[in-house]
């Protein structure tokens, strides 16, 4: 990959594991300095509910591999659900650097009890869905997203520009097996759409972003499972986001839903196997 960040200081919540970890790492690649936020820093000092996560990945483990694909890293514990933790963290970031030029929002919560005494509850009716995963949806979701994305905008406003990415799916379009997972990722393209509209004119860019299948932990648990023919690595993810961040055109897309395959098509870029995954549409997702 061309090391087209150089200099470019960018930050991405929920970057312990899965999608998160794979935009900072491809962030890295290009050159950038990463600043990782995540409940989990070390595997020794795991998240209060790390056993209810039952995943592995920690900030730390993030930042050696940001580091050795040739970026900088930071890395920060941080809960975006508790607003103290975040202005910490923005409070931090401001007084150790200039500017801030990317803010990723791949923080997400709703998936760390899909199974509830023995029962896979995530694709019952929204009669009979648990009251907890429209918090942890919203709450490390679309809420996280705001309070990261209020504070962002300000630092890229003052310095004349910036890109806001929050990770999305076609889950905001059609129905996708659960009610609440739609609701919150069709508000989290409300969200962009709406503060595309209030930014314009500001210099600062804000888009949804759209993966495909990604081969996170979770996905490679249920491997036997899955077609994953088709499918992409955190890090192509991570390739879409830097792509765009090198695009001195980049303004042109505010406010919309774009697809991290199609990007990879556009700007001429693979995975990290040397495939090209095909993007999804609204018929195939």
């Amino acid at each position: 990959m061309e090391r087209s960040l150089e200099g470019k200081v960018a930050l991405v919540t929920g970057a312990s594991r899965g999608v998160g970890k794979g935009i900072a790492i491809g962030l890295g690649e290009a050159g950038a300095e990463v600043w990782l936020s995540a409940r989990t820093l070390s595997a020794a000092s795991p998240a209060p509910d790390a056993a209810a996560i039952a995943a592995p990945g920690s900030l730390e483990e993030t930042a050696r591999e940001v580091e050795a694909a040739g970026g900088t890293a930071v890395a920060i514990a941080c809960d975006v659900v508790d607003d103290e933790q975040i202005e910490r963290l923005f409070a931090r970031l401001a007084a150790e650097r200039p500017r801030l030029d990317v803010l990723v929002n791949a923080a997400w919560g709703g998936y760390e009890a899909m199974v509830e005494e023995g029962e896979f509850t995530w694709t019952k009716p929204f009669w009979e869905q648990p009251l907890h995963r429209w918090s942890a949806m919203f709450d490390a979701g679309v809420r996280a997203s705001f309070a990261c994305s209020r504070l962002a905008a300000r630092r890229m406003i003052a310095q004349g520009g910036g890109l806001i990415v929050n990770v999305s799916f076609w889950a905001a379009r059609k129905y996708m097996g659960n009610v609440l997972y739609g609701a919150a990722k069709c508000a989290t393209d409300r969200l962009t759409a709406d503060m595309a509209h209030e930014l314009r004119g500001t210099g600062v860019t804000v888009v949804s972003l759209y993966p495909g299948l990604v081969r996170t932990e979770k996905v490679l648990e249920a491997a036997a499972f899955l077609d994953l023919s088709n499918s992409e690595s955190p890090r192509f993810i991570g390739r879409a986001v830097a792509s765009l961040a090198a695009d001195s055109g980049v303004d042109a897309r505010s406010g919309a839903a774009l697809v991290a395959a199609a990007l990879g098509r556009e700007y001429g870029f693979g995975d990290v196997d040397g495939r090209q995954p095909k993007p999804l549409t609204l018929e195939t997702a």
